[in-house]
């Protein structure tokens, strides 16, 4: 979703460009414009930038090489071990626990990633109140473990239906009083584990619909579809053992 608004934004921002009419109206040449932009471009200090070059390091979970920019803005790039001859170079274009932003981005599958967001879009409010990130709630595939701040956010969800409940999970969130968000935990296991079984269930069923879907369109004029494929594959997979160790406790 961020990738779509990005280039809806860009698509935008284009009408304030001094380029011809047919050059901003050309909708396949803009797409194709924003796409070299991202894919060719790395994130240094919560900014993109494009350099020719270290654009062509791959992204590996363990990384041999680091981009730095000097003062001038020279880009550099330094090993960060010893690297053996014949050995990749390669560099982290984003979080290695979850593939799905990496896949968002720059169009590959990362199967080497340990876990995927849980898809929680809908507790975004929660999320920032608590202050989280969208790398914090994690699945892990091989697992099926749930990161501890899936916990966090679905109960503070669950408490929404008694306002002062909440407000005191929040305190003791934002306090650090581990000892009283346990008691909650504790307390109010049955109804976190019962909201987070229905959102698990939920989402097996939309990937579900979601590669049906996929399987109708033609390759031909789609070819990232084997890789979508594959992407919801790996969210499946790790859904599904979420789900085992939900049912089991």
């Amino acid at each position: 979703m961020k990738e779509r608004t990005n280039c809806v934004n860009f698509q935008k921002a284009l009408k304030y460009v001094d380029l011809n009419k047919d050059t901003i109206s050309d909708k396949n040449l803009m797409k194709w414009a924003y796409n070299v932009a991202v894919t060719r471009s790395i994130e240094v200090n919560g900014e993109r930038v494009i350099a020719p070059m270290a654009d062509m390091f791959n992204h590996g979970t363990e990384t041999e090489v680091e981009i730095q920019f000097d003062q001038e803005g020279n880009c550099l790039a330094y090993a960060t071990r010893d690297v053996p001859a014949g050995s990749p170079l390669r560099i982290s274009l984003g979080d290695p626990r979850d593939p799905s932003p990496l896949f968002a981005t720059y169009g590959f599958l990362d199967e080497t990633s340990p876990a995927t967001f849980c898809k929680t879009m809908h507790l975004q409010n929660e999320m920032q109140q608590l202050g989280f990130q969208f790398s914090d709630l994690l699945f892990y595939k091989d697992t099926g473990d749930i990161s501890p701040q899936v916990y966090d956010i679905f109960l503070y969800s669950v408490l929404s239906a008694d306002p002062n409940l909440q407000q005191q999970f929040y305190q003791a969130h934002m306090n650090g009083d581990e000892g009283t968000k346990q008691q909650f935990h504790q307390q109010y296991f049955e109804y976190t584990k019962e909201a987070l079984q229905n959102h698990v269930n939920g989402m097996l069923k939309e990937l579900d619909q979601l590669q049906d879907d996929v399987r109708t369109k033609d390759p031909n004029r789609y070819p990232r579809l084997p890789v979508i494929m594959k992407h919801n594959e790996f969210v499946k997979e790790s859904f599904l053992r979420v789900k085992a160790n939900l049912d089991a406790m």
